[in-house]
């Protein structure tokens, strides 16, 4: 019983419950506004947002403490990386890889997304006018022609990528790096311990996220549109352990111990339906399985830019599921137009809640076939498909630094028989 107590999941996992269950017998007591407004500001390049609500507020607090980790850990890992590797050829030919193998992978979830989409057809029989409104003004205006300019400044943790790696660059020419890198070493430390400290809130952090989203929208916001819910879910499901699984079988990792070791984190991206509230305790778990600090370092953050399997599948099908819905018939050519354009344009959705709506509406633009309006449609189910999204992207950027760290044979799979073979010791919570 102390085990169970003291375990971390368990608590995440009570959460989620309690969240459920609240939201949907007090949506009054969720949704109690405690602030005039929510508070939104900048700190250490993070956005950081507090909603005015009672569950907002407790979701908003734990995912704005989490990312204020994301910066300095995405720096110092990959700066350590770059010096401890030393040789720049391999830094530049482990990036090389890593981008191929995102733009692979994540065309595969597009491709799969729209033959699912097309065989199961969701949006046949959807009545529009049953189904209700919804502003979309705020995601119209933003829907803007994809920018690369624009993606980069918006996008953070790709301009601390690449100041870490041209930090490191600079180090690996400097004779006296070895007084510097020792303090990078001692931060490094402290920082990830602050983390941990961070992440025994998590519960809190789960509960409100998931109270939020059903005292806010209810559980008979999902019923008109089941059939594209149940389709997405099962689409993600079947990528995870078809594609994913298949990915690391050539690695002989096996999926199911793969993410029974990270099932603590999943849990908190399914409560917040953030996949970056999870970003820097994967960054931990995947060195501790044996992956190298350097490939980590370059294939994580890099990925949630660039490797958003979850988001790539829902824009394909959400934008065949309008089309199906407002009977508007595809050709082949401009199927082939929309998966063209969803593998640019997928690229500018950040893992964080709401982007990839905002991204649809801007393909649904770009497209210039399909109402943009029927984006109100998915207003209400949105935030449920937002999970999906997240646990998506997040399993895919750890697949994905497994199957780097195998191929620039830079795994340790003592390490990784190791972590396997005690989840539950290492997961425990240190009072």
């Amino acid at each position: 019983m102390k085990k169970l107590l003291t375990n971390l999941t368990f608590w995440v996992l009570t959460a989620i419950s309690l969240g459920i269950l609240i939201g949907h017998l007090r949506p009054d007591l969720v949704l109690l506004p405690i602030l005039d407004a929510p508070l939104k500001g900048r700190f250490m390049g993070q956005e950081l947002t507090i909603g005015a609500t009672f569950s907002e507020f407790l979701s908003g607090i734990f995912i704005s403490a989490v990312k204020l980790f994301i910066s300095p850990i995405i720096f110092l890992t990959i700066t350590l990386g770059i010096v401890s590797m030393g040789d720049l050829k391999k830094v530049g030919k482990v990036g090389a890889k890593a981008l191929l193998y995102f733009e692979v992978v994540t065309t595969v979830a597009l491709l799969i997304g729209v033959v699912v989409a097309n065989v199961i057809r969701p949006g046949d029989g959807v009545v529009t006018s049953a189904l209700g409104g919804g502003d979309i003004s705020k995601f119209t205006k933003t829907a803007s022609a994809f920018s690369w300019w624009q993606f980069f400044l918006d996008n953070v943790t790709l301009q601390v990528l690449l100041a870490a790696i041209l930090t490191g660059t600079l180090l690996t020419r400097y004779e006296g790096r070895d007084r510097i890198v020792a303090v990078m070493n001692r931060v490094s430390k402290v920082i990830f311990s602050g983390l941990h400290k961070v992440m025994l809130l998590a519960p809190i952090g789960a509960f409100g996220g998931m109270a939020y989203t059903i005292g806010k929208y209810g559980l008979g916001t999902l019923l008109p549109l089941a059939k594209l819910m149940i389709t997405v879910y099962t689409t993600m499901a079947l990528f995870i352990f078809g594609v994913l699984g298949a990915i690391l079988y050539t690695c002989r990792v096996p999926i199911l111990k793969f993410l029974r070791y990270i099932r603590e984190e999943l849990l908190i991206v399914l409560g917040t339906s953030s996949s970056e509230a999870g970003l820097p305790s994967l960054m931990e778990k995947l060195e501790r399985m044996g992956c190298a600090k350097s490939v980590v370092g370059l294939v994580v953050p890099a990925g949630y830019s660039f490797n958003l399997d979850g988001t790539t599948i829902y824009l394909s099908m959400a934008t065949i599921f309008l089309a199906q819905v407002f009977n508007v018939h595809l050709s082949g050519s401009q199927l082939l137009t929309i998966v063209g354009i969803l593998m640019v344009t997928s690229k500018g959705a950040a893992g964080v809640t709401g982007s990839g709506f905002v991204v649809l509406a801007s393909t649904l633009t770009a497209i210039n076939v399909i109402p943009v309006e029927g984006l109100a449609l998915l207003l209400g189910v949105d935030r449920f498909m937002s999970e999906a999204r997240s646990i998506t992207n997040f399993i895919g950027n750890g697949v994905a630094t497994v199957w780097l760290a195998n191929h620039e044979k830079a795994f340790d799979r003592n390490k990784m028989e190791l972590a396997f073979g005690n989840v539950e010791d290492s997961e425990k919570i240190k009072v």
